[in-house]
């Protein structure tokens, strides 16, 4: 998926989660939506700063030490 449809779905969960849990008591302030698409060091960094991503799951890269050592060191460049 292009980065818009990535932050269009997160934005969306979002706020289904808020309309969802602002009625209950004790509601979390915020809940944490990661992206769970395919996360490679080419887009991971990419994908953790657009809006509404809070986090990425990464699956076969982090099987590679240097191509996972390369997300964290994207991540970590954020902010």
């Amino acid at each position: 998926p292009s980065l818009i449809e990535i932050t269009e779905v997160h934005k969306t969960i979002a706020s289904l989660l808020y309309r969802a849990t602002s009625v209950a008591v004790n509601a979390p302030a915020k809940t944490a939506i990661v992206y769970g698409g395919s996360v490679k060091a080419a887009n991971a960094r990419e994908i953790l700063a657009a809006d509404a991503v809070d986090g990425v799951l990464v699956g076969g890269a982090s099987l590679d030490a240097g191509e996972f050592g390369k997300i964290i060191e994207g991540a970590g460049n954020l902010g």
